[in-house]
Protein backbone atom coordinates (compact mmCIF):
# COMPACT_ATOMS: atom_id res chain seq x y z
CA UNK A 1 0.00 0.00 0.00
CA UNK A 2 1.58 3.45 -1.14
CA UNK A 3 0.63 6.18 1.20
CA UNK A 4 0.53 9.92 0.30
CA UNK A 5 1.63 11.47 3.36
CA UNK A 6 0.34 14.53 2.17
CA UNK A 7 -3.28 13.16 1.49
CA UNK A 8 -2.88 11.13 4.87
CA UNK A 9 -1.89 14.23 6.93
CA UNK A 10 -5.01 16.00 5.33
CA UNK A 11 -7.32 13.07 6.49
CA UNK A 12 -5.66 13.05 10.15
CA UNK A 13 -6.60 16.96 10.46
CA UNK A 14 -10.44 16.13 9.44
CA UNK A 15 -10.08 13.48 11.99
CA UNK A 16 -8.66 15.38 14.99
CA UNK A 17 -11.44 18.67 14.19
CA UNK A 18 -13.87 15.65 14.68
CA UNK A 19 -12.51 14.24 17.67
CA UNK A 20 -12.53 17.49 19.42
CA UNK A 21 -15.56 18.54 18.04
CA UNK A 22 -17.53 15.20 19.17
CA UNK A 23 -16.05 15.94 22.36
CA UNK A 24 -17.06 19.71 22.67
CA UNK A 25 -20.85 18.87 21.72
CA UNK A 26 -20.59 17.39 26.07
CA UNK A 27 -18.90 20.67 26.95
CA UNK A 28 -21.23 22.76 25.34
CA UNK A 29 -23.67 21.08 27.03
CA UNK A 30 -21.96 21.57 30.60
CA UNK A 31 -22.05 25.45 29.63
CA UNK A 32 -25.34 25.69 29.27
CA UNK A 33 -26.88 23.45 31.84
CA UNK A 34 -24.63 25.32 34.44
CA UNK A 35 -25.19 28.81 33.10
CA UNK A 36 -21.49 29.44 32.19
CA UNK A 37 -22.28 31.04 28.99
CA UNK A 38 -24.82 33.00 30.49
CA UNK A 39 -22.17 34.57 32.63
CA UNK A 40 -19.68 34.94 30.11
CA UNK A 41 -21.94 37.40 27.96
CA UNK A 42 -19.80 40.35 27.15
CA UNK A 43 -17.82 39.80 30.52
CA UNK A 44 -14.45 39.35 30.53
CA UNK A 45 -13.52 37.40 33.98
CA UNK A 46 -10.88 35.14 34.55
CA UNK A 47 -11.43 30.78 35.73
CA UNK A 48 -12.20 31.37 39.41
CA UNK A 49 -14.39 34.48 38.93
CA UNK A 50 -16.65 31.83 36.84
CA UNK A 51 -16.70 29.53 39.15
CA UNK A 52 -17.12 31.75 41.87
CA UNK A 53 -20.37 33.48 39.95
CA UNK A 54 -21.79 29.78 39.14
CA UNK A 55 -21.47 27.82 42.18
CA UNK A 56 -18.82 25.63 40.37
CA UNK A 57 -15.13 24.32 41.13
CA UNK A 58 -12.56 26.39 39.75
CA UNK A 59 -10.10 23.77 38.78
CA UNK A 60 -13.05 22.35 36.44
CA UNK A 61 -14.23 25.66 35.00
CA UNK A 62 -10.31 26.70 33.42
CA UNK A 63 -10.14 23.07 31.74
CA UNK A 64 -13.35 23.85 30.47
CA UNK A 65 -12.31 27.54 29.61
CA UNK A 66 -9.54 26.55 27.73
CA UNK A 67 -11.49 23.73 25.53
CA UNK A 68 -14.00 26.30 24.93
CA UNK A 69 -11.56 29.01 23.66
CA UNK A 70 -9.32 26.58 21.70
CA UNK A 71 -12.58 25.39 19.58
CA UNK A 72 -13.61 29.07 19.05
CA UNK A 73 -16.41 29.51 22.00
CA UNK A 74 -15.70 32.05 23.79
CA UNK A 75 -12.63 34.42 23.29
CA UNK A 76 -9.55 34.79 25.30
CA UNK A 77 -7.17 37.51 26.32
CA UNK A 78 -3.82 35.49 27.65
CA UNK A 79 -2.00 38.64 29.29
CA UNK A 80 -5.10 39.39 31.37
CA UNK A 81 -6.31 35.37 31.83
CA UNK A 82 -9.59 36.31 30.97
CA UNK A 83 -12.22 34.55 29.20
CA UNK A 84 -15.69 35.95 27.56
CA UNK A 85 -18.27 35.64 25.02
CA UNK A 86 -18.63 38.06 22.22
CA UNK A 87 -21.64 39.38 20.75
CA UNK A 88 -22.16 36.45 18.21
CA UNK A 89 -21.38 33.77 20.59
CA UNK A 90 -23.42 34.86 23.38
CA UNK A 91 -26.34 35.35 20.40
CA UNK A 92 -26.15 31.66 19.53
CA UNK A 93 -25.26 29.61 22.82
CA UNK A 94 -27.50 31.95 25.36
CA UNK A 95 -30.60 32.69 24.52
CA UNK A 96 -32.94 29.84 24.17
CA UNK A 97 -35.65 32.03 22.54
CA UNK A 98 -33.56 33.61 20.06
CA UNK A 99 -33.35 33.17 16.01
CA UNK A 100 -30.37 30.28 17.27
CA UNK A 101 -29.38 28.06 19.44
CA UNK A 102 -26.75 26.08 19.38
CA UNK A 103 -26.90 24.06 22.77
CA UNK A 104 -29.86 22.54 21.56
CA UNK A 105 -28.40 20.97 18.19
CA UNK A 106 -25.99 19.63 20.68
CA UNK A 107 -28.18 18.15 23.34
CA UNK A 108 -30.30 15.87 20.47
CA UNK A 109 -27.15 14.71 19.26
CA UNK A 110 -25.70 13.71 22.41
CA UNK A 111 -29.10 12.13 23.33
CA UNK A 112 -29.00 10.45 19.98
CA UNK A 113 -25.49 9.04 20.41
CA UNK A 114 -26.28 7.00 23.58
CA UNK A 115 -28.55 4.59 21.50
CA UNK A 116 -25.21 3.62 19.47
CA UNK A 117 -25.24 -0.14 20.25
CA UNK A 118 -28.51 -0.55 19.62
CA UNK A 119 -28.46 1.01 15.73
CA UNK A 120 -25.75 -0.99 14.85
CA UNK A 121 -27.26 -3.67 15.87
CA UNK A 122 -30.14 -2.07 13.62
CA UNK A 123 -27.85 -2.33 11.01
CA UNK A 124 -27.13 -6.12 11.12
CA UNK A 125 -30.69 -6.63 11.61
CA UNK A 126 -32.35 -4.52 9.42
CA UNK A 127 -34.75 -3.61 12.16
CA UNK A 128 -36.54 -0.40 13.05
CA UNK A 129 -35.74 1.85 16.28
CA UNK A 130 -38.93 3.69 16.82
CA UNK A 131 -38.37 7.46 18.00
CA UNK A 132 -40.09 6.57 21.63
CA UNK A 133 -36.92 4.16 22.47
CA UNK A 134 -34.60 6.93 22.38
CA UNK A 135 -33.26 8.75 25.36
CA UNK A 136 -35.72 11.70 26.58
CA UNK A 137 -32.69 14.07 25.52
CA UNK A 138 -33.17 13.48 21.97
CA UNK A 139 -37.22 14.90 23.20
CA UNK A 140 -35.94 17.91 24.43
CA UNK A 141 -33.07 18.58 22.16
CA UNK A 142 -35.31 18.17 19.13
CA UNK A 143 -37.42 21.02 20.29
CA UNK A 144 -34.97 23.41 21.84
CA UNK A 145 -32.79 22.60 18.21
CA UNK A 146 -35.70 23.75 15.63
CA UNK A 147 -38.02 25.61 17.88
CA UNK A 148 -35.82 29.00 17.05
CA UNK A 149 -35.57 28.33 13.46
CA UNK A 150 -39.58 28.37 14.00
CA UNK A 151 -39.92 31.28 15.96
CA UNK A 152 -37.81 33.34 13.21
CA UNK A 153 -39.50 32.28 9.84
CA UNK A 154 -43.14 30.53 10.99
CA UNK A 155 -45.42 33.63 11.27
CA UNK A 156 -43.17 35.98 9.35
CA UNK A 157 -42.04 34.52 6.40
CA UNK A 158 -43.59 30.86 5.64
CA UNK A 159 -47.24 31.22 6.66
CA UNK A 160 -47.27 34.63 4.27
CA UNK A 161 -45.84 32.59 1.52
CA UNK A 162 -49.12 30.36 1.90
CA UNK A 163 -52.03 31.31 -0.79
CA UNK A 164 -54.52 32.95 0.86
CA UNK A 165 -53.68 31.31 4.05
CA UNK A 166 -52.86 34.27 6.53
CA UNK A 167 -56.33 36.02 6.37
CA UNK A 168 -58.21 32.70 7.31
CA UNK A 169 -55.30 32.58 10.11
CA UNK A 170 -56.42 36.31 10.97
CA UNK A 171 -60.30 35.70 10.68
CA UNK A 172 -60.13 32.13 12.52
CA UNK A 173 -59.29 28.91 10.60
CA UNK A 174 -59.03 25.25 12.16
CA UNK A 175 -55.47 24.21 12.09
CA UNK A 176 -53.80 20.39 12.90
CA UNK A 177 -50.17 20.32 13.52
CA UNK A 178 -49.43 16.65 12.56
CA UNK A 179 -46.10 15.44 14.36
CA UNK A 180 -46.07 18.42 16.60
CA UNK A 181 -43.37 16.53 19.38
CA UNK A 182 -43.43 19.30 22.03
CA UNK A 183 -45.67 21.61 20.70
CA UNK A 184 -43.22 24.38 19.62
CA UNK A 185 -44.79 25.26 16.61
CA UNK A 186 -48.25 24.80 17.51
CA UNK A 187 -47.79 27.41 20.07
CA UNK A 188 -46.41 29.86 18.05
CA UNK A 189 -48.82 29.89 15.74
CA UNK A 190 -51.83 29.91 18.53
CA UNK A 191 -49.98 33.11 20.51
CA UNK A 192 -49.96 34.59 16.76
CA UNK A 193 -53.35 34.11 15.57
CA UNK A 194 -55.89 34.47 18.86
CA UNK A 195 -59.05 34.06 16.48
CA UNK A 196 -57.85 30.24 15.48
CA UNK A 197 -57.84 26.95 17.00
CA UNK A 198 -55.09 24.14 16.70
CA UNK A 199 -54.86 20.50 17.42
CA UNK A 200 -51.74 19.36 17.45
CA UNK A 201 -50.84 15.31 17.52
CA UNK A 202 -47.90 13.01 17.61
CA UNK A 203 -47.73 9.43 18.21
CA UNK A 204 -44.96 9.74 21.17
CA UNK A 205 -47.38 9.80 23.82
CA UNK A 206 -44.64 11.84 26.92
CA UNK A 207 -44.07 14.53 24.32
CA UNK A 208 -47.81 15.16 23.72
CA UNK A 209 -48.28 15.91 27.66
CA UNK A 210 -45.40 17.89 27.26
CA UNK A 211 -47.29 19.95 24.68
CA UNK A 212 -50.15 20.24 26.58
CA UNK A 213 -47.97 21.91 29.37
CA UNK A 214 -46.48 23.85 27.26
CA UNK A 215 -49.73 25.68 25.44
CA UNK A 216 -50.84 25.82 29.22
CA UNK A 217 -47.97 27.69 30.22
CA UNK A 218 -48.11 30.18 27.32
CA UNK A 219 -51.96 31.10 28.08
CA UNK A 220 -53.12 29.12 24.81
CA UNK A 221 -54.49 26.51 26.33
CA UNK A 222 -57.83 27.05 25.20
CA UNK A 223 -56.99 27.22 21.45
CA UNK A 224 -54.44 24.63 21.79
CA UNK A 225 -54.96 21.21 22.23
CA UNK A 226 -53.48 18.12 21.92
CA UNK A 227 -54.15 14.18 21.68
CA UNK A 228 -51.93 10.88 20.77
CA UNK A 229 -52.50 9.98 17.43
CA UNK A 230 -50.07 9.28 14.37
CA UNK A 231 -50.55 10.73 10.99
CA UNK A 232 -52.58 8.66 9.65
CA UNK A 233 -55.12 8.16 12.13
CA UNK A 234 -55.45 11.90 13.52
CA UNK A 235 -59.17 13.40 13.19
CA UNK A 236 -61.23 16.22 13.79
CA UNK A 237 -61.10 17.56 10.25
CA UNK A 238 -62.39 18.97 8.05
CA UNK A 239 -59.25 21.33 8.71
CA UNK A 240 -58.21 25.13 6.68
CA UNK A 241 -54.30 24.37 7.62
CA UNK A 242 -52.51 20.81 8.06
CA UNK A 243 -49.00 21.47 8.68
CA UNK A 244 -46.20 18.72 9.26
CA UNK A 245 -42.77 19.82 10.27
CA UNK A 246 -39.43 18.22 9.92
CA UNK A 247 -41.20 14.86 10.14
CA UNK A 248 -42.70 13.34 6.88
CA UNK A 249 -39.05 11.92 5.86
CA UNK A 250 -39.35 9.99 9.49
CA UNK A 251 -42.41 8.19 8.74
CA UNK A 252 -42.73 4.81 7.56
CA UNK A 253 -45.75 5.47 5.66
CA UNK A 254 -45.60 9.12 4.14
CA UNK A 255 -48.55 8.50 1.63
CA UNK A 256 -50.93 6.70 3.56
CA UNK A 257 -50.25 10.06 5.90
CA UNK A 258 -50.50 12.13 2.75
CA UNK A 259 -53.40 10.77 2.15
CA UNK A 260 -54.76 10.93 5.31
CA UNK A 261 -53.89 14.55 5.13
CA UNK A 262 -56.17 15.07 1.93
CA UNK A 263 -59.31 13.19 3.80
CA UNK A 264 -58.95 15.95 6.77
CA UNK A 265 -58.50 18.59 4.46
CA UNK A 266 -61.26 20.99 3.73
CA UNK A 267 -61.96 21.62 0.11
CA UNK A 268 -60.10 24.73 -0.42
CA UNK A 269 -57.46 23.81 2.55
CA UNK A 270 -53.77 23.77 2.52
CA UNK A 271 -51.05 21.27 3.50
CA UNK A 272 -47.83 23.16 4.68
CA UNK A 273 -44.81 20.85 4.47
CA UNK A 274 -41.63 21.50 6.56
CA UNK A 275 -38.74 19.63 5.46
CA UNK A 276 -34.73 19.75 5.80
CA UNK A 277 -33.13 21.86 3.17
CA UNK A 278 -31.95 19.13 0.65
CA UNK A 279 -30.89 18.67 -3.11
CA UNK A 280 -32.77 15.61 -5.28
CA UNK A 281 -29.51 14.59 -6.04
CA UNK A 282 -27.41 12.82 -3.28
CA UNK A 283 -24.29 14.27 -4.96
CA UNK A 284 -25.14 17.59 -4.08
CA UNK A 285 -25.76 17.21 -0.53
CA UNK A 286 -21.93 16.21 -0.19
CA UNK A 287 -21.86 19.44 1.66
CA UNK A 288 -21.15 20.49 5.83
CA UNK A 289 -25.05 20.79 6.13
CA UNK A 290 -25.76 17.42 4.35
CA UNK A 291 -23.39 15.69 6.32
CA UNK A 292 -24.82 16.95 9.21
CA UNK A 293 -28.59 15.27 7.92
CA UNK A 294 -27.26 12.19 7.12
CA UNK A 295 -25.36 11.70 10.33
CA UNK A 296 -28.65 12.29 12.30
CA UNK A 297 -30.83 10.73 9.87
CA UNK A 298 -28.56 7.18 10.19
CA UNK A 299 -29.50 7.56 14.08
CA UNK A 300 -32.60 9.17 14.18
CA UNK A 301 -34.88 9.31 10.60
CA UNK A 302 -34.32 5.63 8.70
CA UNK A 303 -34.60 3.74 11.86
CA UNK A 304 -37.83 5.77 12.75
CA UNK A 305 -39.32 4.56 9.33
CA UNK A 306 -37.27 1.16 9.44
CA UNK A 307 -39.62 0.79 12.76
CA UNK A 308 -43.04 1.22 11.18
CA UNK A 309 -45.45 -0.29 8.12
CA UNK A 310 -45.31 1.10 4.91
CA UNK A 311 -42.15 0.76 3.12
CA UNK A 312 -40.44 3.48 2.90
CA UNK A 313 -37.16 5.01 4.37
CA UNK A 314 -36.75 8.54 2.86
CA UNK A 315 -34.26 10.00 5.60
CA UNK A 316 -33.67 13.42 6.11
CA UNK A 317 -32.50 14.23 2.62
CA UNK A 318 -35.20 13.14 0.68
CA UNK A 319 -35.48 16.64 -1.43
CA UNK A 320 -37.89 18.53 -3.26
CA UNK A 321 -38.95 15.29 -5.77
CA UNK A 322 -39.82 13.11 -3.22
CA UNK A 323 -41.72 15.12 -1.35
CA UNK A 324 -43.59 16.40 -4.56
CA UNK A 325 -44.14 12.81 -5.96
CA UNK A 326 -45.91 11.60 -2.11
CA UNK A 327 -47.69 14.54 -2.51
CA UNK A 328 -49.47 13.69 -6.25
CA UNK A 329 -49.96 10.14 -5.27
CA UNK A 330 -51.60 11.33 -2.41
CA UNK A 331 -54.51 13.19 -4.96
CA UNK A 332 -53.01 16.89 -4.48
CA UNK A 333 -53.31 18.39 -7.35
CA UNK A 334 -50.84 21.55 -6.70
CA UNK A 335 -47.35 21.51 -5.49
CA UNK A 336 -44.59 24.14 -5.05
CA UNK A 337 -42.28 25.34 -2.67
CA UNK A 338 -42.57 28.56 -1.14
CA UNK A 339 -39.81 29.41 0.75
CA UNK A 340 -36.40 27.69 1.68
CA UNK A 341 -33.28 28.90 3.58
CA UNK A 342 -29.95 27.00 4.45
CA UNK A 343 -31.66 24.45 6.97
CA UNK A 344 -35.65 23.74 5.34
CA UNK A 345 -37.83 24.05 2.47
CA UNK A 346 -41.97 24.65 2.69
CA UNK A 347 -43.77 23.24 0.35
CA UNK A 348 -47.28 23.63 -0.18
CA UNK A 349 -49.74 21.52 -1.57
CA UNK A 350 -53.24 21.82 -2.24
CA UNK A 351 -56.24 19.67 -2.90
Amino acid sequence: MAIDQDRLMEFLGKFVGDLGATMAAGNVLVGDRLGLYRALAGKPMRPETLAENTGTHPRYVEEWLRGQAAGGYVEHDPAEGTYWLNDEQAFALTDPDGAVFLPGAFQLAVGALRNEQRIAEAFTSGAGVGWHEHDPEVFTGCERFFRPGYAANLVDAWLPALDGVMAKLQSGARVADVGCGHGASTVLMARAFPNSTFAGSDYHGPSIEEATGRAAGAGVGDRASFRQASAQTFDGGPYDLVTTFDCVHDMGDPLGAARHIREQLAPDGTWMIVEPAAADDAAANLNPIGRVYYSFSTFLCVPNALSQAGGYALGAQAGEAAMRRIASDAGFTRFRKVAENPFNMVYEARP
